[in-house]
């Protein structure tokens, strides 16, 4: 299996550098076709999922993504036509809060849904392989919202990215790669700051952002119901999902982000299964805010969240803002394989320490009706986000030298008094410097930066690095699938055999008419 899939590889980059050199060269199309990182073949493992789920190694592809959950979701279209879930990742570090990025440099991950065609994967990032989100689209143009260079990549380090290790990353891309050679234009990128449940719903009804967040919820509801990349539009400053052209139109109607919506209607089979959906889901979500569930604390410094099998694995380590019980749970984690290689500069968000922030509770909340398939939702403005500190902050309180700051941030974050060692050695260890009568504490001030120099030396602040746009030098050029090969290495049936695609092969021009 594996010799049939490198040999697959091999031929496949022999035709699409043939294909460049007939279109004229393409920089970006002959990276593609000869880098190795990029070529990687889809594990055996994979394959044998898709075997088992009816799915064929070229059909399209879906990623959904949940900041809260730290989750990334790879959907597959299936030889029944519609998505199913092939395979889920756990995300090693998003950055920001819960919310839309708004500007240039707020460290914020996007939210929202954006189309990734073959110009925007990168063979040559400087972190492994990435793709770009598209990040801003008409939508957040249409706000006068910023930012550049948002990308789903590897190396486990966010400025503003969702960030995986390498081997999860070359996976991604792998099967995007597949997606876009079996002729798919472009996949669809759907990013959530949670799974939009009645529950999280409920649990963070007094953010501000919930009315962008209602807005995208449609969409999600949309895909849940029809198990089909919903068709996104623009208008009014607006999200619109699967818009047709009226009975008695032409044409199909004509969006702008920025102008009055045009005529448009939802086919009646898909309006009525989303507001069954949200009939059922308002119901249960007024059920919750009557029984007085907790609302969802805010941000109180804390830069974006890891899931807990990353946090489990570093010392100190925290899932931030993504859910994720601590203690038990992450000792227990220690103990089982990471999902990939985790770098030894990646920069885990602050644990929060500060006690939950009482939510109002004199004023009702009172449950907005179900809104039908086309109601028109206006977008709410985005807070101001605040940086948070990282592991080594928390190293260098623990042994006495205060605050420590190793964040990619411009500027350090003030020191706090009110964290609590995490483990007995360091109480014990204050305590004895504290209390044991004759010790020479001016001494120890003198001795504790010798003592702790090397180790935080040794992890030196994170540069920004450049654009995403070069190789990593010092990065080996390869990195193995995060899925377990060796056990389906020998599985003569992985490989499909006689599917026949969902969507037809064309041309590589015509594959990849979006790059030119």
């Amino acid at each position: 299996m594996i010799s049939s899939s490198l040999a697959r590889a091999l031929l496949t980059s022999v035709a699409l550098v043939a294909s460049v050199m007939l279109a004229g060269c393409d920089t970006d199309q002959v990276s593609l076709a000869t880098n190795a990182k990029a070529n990687q073949p889809v594990s055996p493992k994979l394959l044998a999922a898709m075997t088992e789920k009816d799915m064929d190694l070229q059909s399209p592809i879906l990623v959904r993504l949940f900041k809260q959950e730290a989750e990334l979701e790879v959907w597959k279209q299936t030889r029944s036509g519609q998505f199913a879930l092939l395979k889920t990742y756990p995300i090693c570090r998003w950055s920001g809060d819960l919310g839309p990025k708004v500007r240039e440099g707020d460290r914020q991950a996007p939210e929202g849904f954006y189309s990734i065609n073959p110009s925007q994967m990168n063979p040559q990032s400087a972190y492994y392989l990435s793709f770009n989100t598209g990040y801003p689209n008409a939508f957040d143009r249409a706000l006068g919202r910023s930012g550049s260079q948002l990308m789903v990549h590897g190396d486990c380090s966010s400025r503003g990215c969702y960030a995986m290790t390498d081997e999860q990353i070359a996976e991604i891309y792998s099967l995007g790669r597949e997606s876009f050679f079996g002729g798919q234009k472009a996949f669809q990128f759907q990013a959530y700051p949670f799974k939009m449940t009645p529950v999280n719903m409920a649990k963070h009804r007094n953010n501000p952002n919930m009315a962008f967040w209602k807005m995208i919820k449609e969409g999600n509801d949309h895909f849940e119901v029809t198990r089909q990349e919903p068709k996104v539009d623009f208008c009014e400053k607006k999200y619109v999902f699967d818009a047709a052209k009226t009975p008695d139109a032409k044409r199909d109607p004509v969006f702008d982000a920025s102008a009055k919506c045009p005529a448009y209607v939802i086919p009646e089979d898909v309006a009525q299964a989303v507001r069954e959906k949200q009939e059922k889901d308002e119901a249960e979500y007024n059920k919750l805010v009557a029984k007085g569930i907790a609302v969802a604390r805010m941000n109180t410094g804390i830069d974006g969240g890891m899931n807990k099998v990353f946090a489990a694995k570093i010392p100190e380590g925290s899932t931030g803002l993504s859910e994720g019980a601590e203690g038990n749970t992450l000792q227990m984690l220690a103990m089982s394989k990471a999902p990939g290689t985790i770098p030894g500069t990646v920069n885990p968000p602050k644990p929060n320490l500060e006690p939950a922030a009482a939510a109002p509770q004199s004023e009702p909340v009172v449950a907005a009706p179900a809104q039908a398939s086309n109601t028109r939702v206006a977008s709410a403005a985005p807070v101001e986000k605040s940086e948070g500190g990282g592991f080594f902050s928390g190293l260098a309180r623990k042994m006495g030298m205060g605050s420590a700051d190793t964040t990619a941030t411009t500027s350090p974050p003030p020191a706090t008094t009110s964290a609590t060692p995490p483990t007995a050695a360091s109480r014990l260890k204050a305590a004895v410097t504290r209390f044991v009568p004759g010790r020479d504490a001016s001494k120890d001030a003198k001795d504790a930066p010798k003592e702790t120099a090397k180790p935080v030396a040794a992890a030196k602040p994170a540069d920004p690095k450049p654009a995403d746009t070069r190789v990593a030098a010092s990065r080996p050029p390869l990195k193995p699938s995060v899925s377990d090969s060796a056990a389906a290495a020998g599985n003569k049936d992985a490989q499909l055999a006689g599917a026949a695609p969902v969507m037809s092969s064309n041309s590589f021009d015509s594959r990849f008419g979006a790059v030119k």
